[in-house]
């Protein structure tokens, strides 16, 4: 599936196009990973979020790199910025660029692991759609929400901004965890999922986390999962048939 470049025309899609090029995603992460252990920014812990108090190049950084978003203050020189459970983790544990806190000293974790514990009391389901945010952050795709398509992700090949997302992501995982988002169980779950990501451009891409018999008390066990990747897309005849060619035998008559 080729990258779908935003812009009003050809010139627009081409110019957009060649800033992407000109700045990849690895590249810009590489500078907010660099911009954070510089500054020894901190986040700190808030319900099922992560907040950051920035300075404003690391505002513009977190904005290019698509790690969280802004939150609105009256402070305007202390600009905010939110990040979900997995962009927090994955820039303290993967990047190791951001140190974490709680609300209140005495709860603060310690370490990763004690953050790790902290995020899956609050969300069940962590363990495993870190897996496959991490999977796909790593692999250089940006990732966001995809709430309002139906899936667990989108991700997009750059920038939202520059590009539209190529497909809609739902994590599925074995053993305990497996209807973790209690969707594809039947037929038609499948079937609605891809006529919605379909309307929208989009193919469905399954993330399927194997566990392998590790538990989830430590994100050591990160090392042990494993992720299978399936696309899932909607068969269009139309797109696929040939025309029926009928070579006649003159011998016999049959064709």
């Amino acid at each position: 599936m080729a990258p779908r470049w935003k812009g009003k025309d050809a010139k627009a899609k081409k110019d957009a196009q060649a800033e992407a090029l000109k700045e990849p995603m690895s590249k810009i992460v590489s500078q907010i990973q660099s911009s954070l252990v510089q500054s020894d920014t901190r986040g700190f812990l808030s319900g099922s979020s992560v907040h950051l108090v920035v300075e404003a190049e690391q505002l513009h950084l977190l904005d290019k790199a698509c790690f969280g978003s802004p939150v609105r203050t009256v402070e305007k020189d202390k600009p905010r910025f939110q990040l979900s459970f997995e962009e927090a983790f994955y820039l303290c544990y993967s990047l190791k660029c951001l140190k974490i806190n709680n609300d209140s000293d005495d709860t603060s974790p310690q370490n990763s692991e004690e953050l790790w514990h902290y995020m899956k009391s609050k969300k069940e389901t962590f363990p495993c759609f870190y897996k496959a945010y991490s999977h796909l952050r790593m692999k250089n795709w940006v990732v966001r929400s995809g709430a309002q398509y139906g899936a667990d992700f989108v991700v997009y090949c750059h920038h939202p901004a520059r590009v539209h997302s190529e497909y809609g992501v739902l994590v599925l995982s074995d053993g305990e965890d497996k209807d973790l988002n209690g969707r594809l169980r039947v037929w038609s779950d499948v079937h609605c999922t891809t006529r919605l990501l379909g309307g929208v451009a989009k193919i469905l891409l399954v993330l399927y986390v194997n566990r392998n018999g590790s538990s989830n008390e430590s994100p050591l066990c990160l090392a042990n999962y494993t992720i299978e990747e399936h696309t899932i897309t909607r068969w269009n005849p139309e797109q696929c048939r040939e025309k029926m060619v009928i070579h006649a035998n003159s011998d016999n008559g049959t064709g």
